[in-house]
Protein backbone atom coordinates (compact mmCIF):
# COMPACT_ATOMS: atom_id res chain seq x y z
CA UNK A 1 0.00 0.00 0.00
CA UNK A 2 2.65 2.03 0.85
CA UNK A 3 4.79 1.91 -2.12
CA UNK A 4 1.45 2.00 -4.05
CA UNK A 5 1.23 5.68 -2.64
CA UNK A 6 4.91 6.88 -3.25
CA UNK A 7 4.80 5.74 -6.57
CA UNK A 8 1.55 7.66 -7.28
CA UNK A 9 3.03 10.66 -5.52
CA UNK A 10 6.38 10.38 -7.23
CA UNK A 11 5.00 10.14 -10.77
CA UNK A 12 2.26 13.32 -9.91
CA UNK A 13 5.56 14.90 -9.16
CA UNK A 14 7.38 14.21 -11.98
CA UNK A 15 4.47 15.46 -14.58
CA UNK A 16 3.09 18.23 -12.16
CA UNK A 17 5.68 19.60 -10.28
CA UNK A 18 5.68 21.11 -6.70
CA UNK A 19 3.13 23.60 -7.42
CA UNK A 20 -0.21 22.28 -7.12
CA UNK A 21 0.89 19.82 -4.12
CA UNK A 22 -0.51 20.57 -0.39
CA UNK A 23 2.44 21.38 2.27
CA UNK A 24 2.16 17.97 3.74
CA UNK A 25 2.55 16.04 0.62
CA UNK A 26 5.52 17.84 -0.13
CA UNK A 27 7.20 17.23 3.24
CA UNK A 28 5.83 13.73 2.93
CA UNK A 29 7.66 13.32 -0.64
CA UNK A 30 10.82 14.56 0.98
CA UNK A 31 11.03 12.46 4.20
CA UNK A 32 10.36 8.95 1.31
CA UNK A 33 14.61 9.66 0.70
CA UNK A 34 15.17 9.38 4.73
CA UNK A 35 12.68 7.00 6.02
CA UNK A 36 12.30 4.11 2.88
CA UNK A 37 10.32 1.33 4.64
CA UNK A 38 7.37 3.86 6.63
CA UNK A 39 4.30 5.50 6.05
CA UNK A 40 5.68 9.42 5.55
CA UNK A 41 1.70 10.72 5.42
CA UNK A 42 1.28 10.85 9.23
CA UNK A 43 4.84 12.17 10.05
CA UNK A 44 4.21 15.17 7.64
CA UNK A 45 1.53 16.27 9.35
CA UNK A 46 2.31 15.93 12.98
CA UNK A 47 5.65 17.92 11.66
CA UNK A 48 3.50 20.83 10.23
CA UNK A 49 1.53 20.83 13.08
CA UNK A 50 3.67 21.19 15.90
CA UNK A 51 6.14 23.91 14.00
CA UNK A 52 3.08 26.01 12.61
CA UNK A 53 4.19 25.56 8.82
CA UNK A 54 6.49 23.74 5.92
CA UNK A 55 9.16 26.56 6.43
CA UNK A 56 8.72 25.89 10.40
CA UNK A 57 9.51 22.37 9.67
CA UNK A 58 12.63 23.32 7.66
CA UNK A 59 13.66 25.84 9.85
CA UNK A 60 13.73 23.80 12.84
CA UNK A 61 16.55 22.80 14.91
CA UNK A 62 17.78 19.27 13.55
CA UNK A 63 18.53 18.79 17.43
CA UNK A 64 15.08 19.07 17.92
CA UNK A 65 13.98 17.16 14.90
CA UNK A 66 15.70 14.27 15.51
CA UNK A 67 14.17 13.67 19.04
CA UNK A 68 10.22 13.79 17.34
CA UNK A 69 9.45 9.86 17.43
CA UNK A 70 9.73 8.15 13.88
CA UNK A 71 12.29 10.73 12.58
CA UNK A 72 15.72 10.11 13.74
CA UNK A 73 19.45 12.04 12.72
CA UNK A 74 19.04 11.42 9.03
CA UNK A 75 15.32 12.81 8.16
CA UNK A 76 16.19 16.04 10.64
CA UNK A 77 19.53 16.50 8.37
CA UNK A 78 17.68 16.42 5.40
CA UNK A 79 15.17 18.67 6.49
CA UNK A 80 17.47 21.05 8.23
CA UNK A 81 19.45 21.08 4.70
CA UNK A 82 17.05 22.46 2.16
CA UNK A 83 16.81 26.06 3.27
CA UNK A 84 20.80 26.23 3.14
CA UNK A 85 20.68 24.41 -0.06
CA UNK A 86 17.96 26.83 -1.20
CA UNK A 87 20.14 29.92 -0.59
CA UNK A 88 23.22 28.34 -2.15
CA UNK A 89 21.04 27.61 -5.66
CA UNK A 90 19.58 30.94 -5.48
CA UNK A 91 23.13 32.91 -5.19
CA UNK A 92 24.53 30.24 -7.82
CA UNK A 93 21.88 31.22 -10.15
CA UNK A 94 23.32 34.87 -10.03
CA UNK A 95 26.72 33.49 -12.12
CA UNK A 96 29.91 34.56 -10.70
CA UNK A 97 30.23 38.01 -10.87
CA UNK A 98 26.59 39.83 -11.20
CA UNK A 99 26.34 43.35 -11.87
CA UNK A 100 24.39 45.11 -8.65
CA UNK A 101 23.80 48.08 -10.87
CA UNK A 102 20.11 49.10 -9.79
CA UNK A 103 18.50 49.42 -6.26
CA UNK A 104 16.30 46.69 -7.67
CA UNK A 105 19.24 43.93 -8.73
CA UNK A 106 20.92 44.58 -5.15
CA UNK A 107 18.14 44.18 -3.05
CA UNK A 108 17.04 40.76 -4.90
CA UNK A 109 21.02 39.36 -4.90
CA UNK A 110 20.77 40.48 -0.76
CA UNK A 111 17.38 38.27 -0.26
CA UNK A 112 19.50 35.13 -1.89
CA UNK A 113 21.72 35.89 0.24
CA UNK A 114 19.54 35.60 3.31
CA UNK A 115 17.00 33.04 2.10
CA UNK A 116 16.19 30.84 4.83
CA UNK A 117 18.27 32.16 7.54
CA UNK A 118 16.38 32.09 10.95
CA UNK A 119 19.22 34.42 13.00
CA UNK A 120 20.73 37.97 12.34
CA UNK A 121 23.73 37.83 9.35
CA UNK A 122 25.44 40.62 8.19
CA UNK A 123 27.91 40.98 4.50
CA UNK A 124 29.66 43.10 2.86
CA UNK A 125 29.40 42.66 -0.63
CA UNK A 126 32.74 44.18 -2.26
CA UNK A 127 32.16 45.38 -6.32
CA UNK A 128 34.46 46.79 -8.66
CA UNK A 129 34.17 49.59 -10.70
CA UNK A 130 31.47 48.49 -12.90
CA UNK A 131 29.39 47.68 -9.81
CA UNK A 132 29.52 43.73 -10.76
CA UNK A 133 30.16 41.74 -7.75
CA UNK A 134 34.18 40.82 -6.58
CA UNK A 135 32.84 38.96 -3.41
CA UNK A 136 29.64 38.67 -0.78
CA UNK A 137 31.69 38.60 2.80
CA UNK A 138 30.31 37.57 5.45
CA UNK A 139 31.97 39.26 8.23
CA UNK A 140 29.17 38.86 11.05
CA UNK A 141 26.67 36.44 12.45
CA UNK A 142 24.29 37.50 15.27
CA UNK A 143 22.57 40.90 16.19
CA UNK A 144 24.36 43.84 15.81
CA UNK A 145 25.41 44.67 19.50
CA UNK A 146 29.34 45.69 19.23
CA UNK A 147 28.28 48.91 16.63
CA UNK A 148 32.73 49.85 17.05
CA UNK A 149 34.21 46.61 15.60
CA UNK A 150 32.64 46.99 12.56
CA UNK A 151 34.32 49.44 10.24
CA UNK A 152 37.70 47.73 11.19
CA UNK A 153 36.13 44.45 10.38
CA UNK A 154 34.49 45.92 7.27
CA UNK A 155 37.87 48.20 6.14
CA UNK A 156 39.73 45.04 6.11
CA UNK A 157 37.23 42.81 3.87
CA UNK A 158 37.11 45.44 1.48
CA UNK A 159 40.93 46.49 0.46
CA UNK A 160 41.67 41.89 1.10
CA UNK A 161 39.23 42.12 -1.97
CA UNK A 162 40.40 44.92 -3.69
CA UNK A 163 36.90 46.48 -3.78
CA UNK A 164 35.97 49.83 -5.65
CA UNK A 165 32.86 50.49 -3.74
CA UNK A 166 30.73 48.17 -1.19
CA UNK A 167 27.20 47.67 -0.45
CA UNK A 168 26.37 46.60 3.08
CA UNK A 169 23.55 43.71 3.92
CA UNK A 170 21.85 42.38 6.67
CA UNK A 171 18.62 41.00 8.08
CA UNK A 172 16.11 41.48 10.64
CA UNK A 173 14.59 37.81 10.76
CA UNK A 174 11.01 37.49 11.41
CA UNK A 175 10.91 41.45 11.73
CA UNK A 176 10.90 44.33 9.47
CA UNK A 177 13.19 45.75 6.62
CA UNK A 178 12.78 49.40 8.06
CA UNK A 179 16.12 50.52 9.44
CA UNK A 180 16.46 50.71 13.31
CA UNK A 181 18.73 53.64 14.94
CA UNK A 182 21.58 51.55 15.56
CA UNK A 183 21.36 50.45 11.68
CA UNK A 184 21.76 53.80 10.83
CA UNK A 185 24.63 54.39 13.20
CA UNK A 186 26.51 51.39 12.23
CA UNK A 187 26.58 52.20 8.51
CA UNK A 188 27.88 56.02 9.14
CA UNK A 189 30.74 54.78 11.05
CA UNK A 190 31.82 52.47 8.51
CA UNK A 191 31.15 55.30 6.16
CA UNK A 192 33.52 57.24 8.22
CA UNK A 193 36.05 54.26 7.98
CA UNK A 194 36.12 53.90 4.74
CA UNK A 195 36.33 57.01 3.44
CA UNK A 196 40.29 57.41 3.84
CA UNK A 197 40.86 54.86 2.03
CA UNK A 198 38.16 56.07 -1.08
CA UNK A 199 35.95 52.77 -0.62
CA UNK A 200 32.56 54.25 -1.39
CA UNK A 201 29.11 52.40 0.68
CA UNK A 202 26.67 52.40 -2.29
CA UNK A 203 23.48 51.23 0.13
CA UNK A 204 22.96 49.07 3.13
CA UNK A 205 20.17 47.14 2.50
CA UNK A 206 18.07 45.04 4.97
CA UNK A 207 15.95 42.19 4.51
CA UNK A 208 13.02 41.00 6.17
CA UNK A 209 11.49 37.79 4.68
CA UNK A 210 11.48 38.55 0.91
CA UNK A 211 10.85 41.90 1.42
CA UNK A 212 14.42 44.64 1.77
CA UNK A 213 14.28 48.06 2.41
CA UNK A 214 17.49 50.32 1.04
CA UNK A 215 18.44 53.15 2.88
CA UNK A 216 19.81 55.01 -0.11
CA UNK A 217 16.64 55.11 -1.53
CA UNK A 218 15.62 56.54 2.22
CA UNK A 219 18.44 59.11 2.28
CA UNK A 220 19.97 57.77 4.91
CA UNK A 221 23.37 57.36 3.45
Amino acid sequence: MHEGHRSRLKNRFIEEGLDGFEDHQTLELLLFYAIPRRDTNELAHFLINKYGSLSGVLEADPKDLAMTPGLGENSAILLALIPSLARIYLKDRWGIRPSLNSTVSAGEYVLSLFAGRTYEVFYVICLDAQHNVIYPALVHEGTIDQAPVYPRVIVETALRHKAHSVILAHNHPGGSPTPSPQDIEVTKRIQIALEPISISVLDHIIAAGEKYSSCAEKGLL
